[in-house]
C-alpha cells in the first residue's frame, strides 16, 4: 500500500535547491514499494502513528523520512512519509525518537500461506554502510 501524505523530493529538484531557496509545492505521492525492491535504502522513523484511516480500514504506521542510496534514482528523498507493511514497520520502529538511520536494501521475506511476501530490509553490507556514511557526511556539509 503507497504511504500518503508525504513530501517527496527528486535528486534534480535537490540538487536545485542548492542554490535556490525557493521550492514548488511538494506533491503528496507516498511511497510505492515495487518501485524501490533492490535498493538501499536510508530510514530514520520519527513517530509511530495509530488507526489511520485507509481504504482497507484503520491501520498502523510509522512516520519516517526515506531516501534512495543508489541507483538511477539515489538521492530521492520521501519524507514525512508513512510506513505501511508492518514486518519493515517492526524493523524501523526500535529507533523512533533516537535520532538514529536504519540502512538496510528492500526485498520480499517469504510469504505465509495465502499472504503476499512482506517487504523488509536486508542486512547491510560493508559498502552499503560506506554509501551511507557518504550521503550523511555530504548531507550535514550542506551550504546552508
Amino acid at each position: 500500500m503507497p504511504s500518503t501524505n508525504a513530501r517527496h523530493i527528486n535528486p534534480e529538484r535537490k540538487r536545485k535547491h542548492m542554490t535556490d531557496m525557493f521550492d514548488a509545492p511538494g506533491s503528496a505521492s507516498g511511497v510505492k514499494w515495487e518501485d524501490l525492491n533492490g535498493k538501499l535504502l536510508l530510514i530514520q522513523p520519527l513517530s509511530e502513528e495509530a488507526g489511520i484511516n485507509t481504504s482497507f480500514g484503520a491501520a498502523n504506521a510509522v512516520r519516517a523520512n526515506v531516501t534512495v542510496l543508489d541507483g538511477p534514482t539515489a538521492g530521492e528523498e520521501f519524507n514525512d512519509t508513512l510506513i505501511f507493511p508492518k514486518v519493515l514497520q517492526s524493523q524501523v520502529k526500535g529507533n523512533v525518537g533516537t535520532g538514529r538511520f536504519n540502512l538496510g536494501r528492500l526485498g520480499k521475506g517469504l510469504a505465509k500461506p495465502g499472504q503476499s511476501a512482506p517487504w523488509m530490509l536486508g542486512d547491510p553490507t560493508d559498502s552499503d554502510k560506506d554509501i551511507a556514511r557518504a550521503h550523511l557526511a555530504k548531507a550535514a556539509s550542506a551550504p546552508f
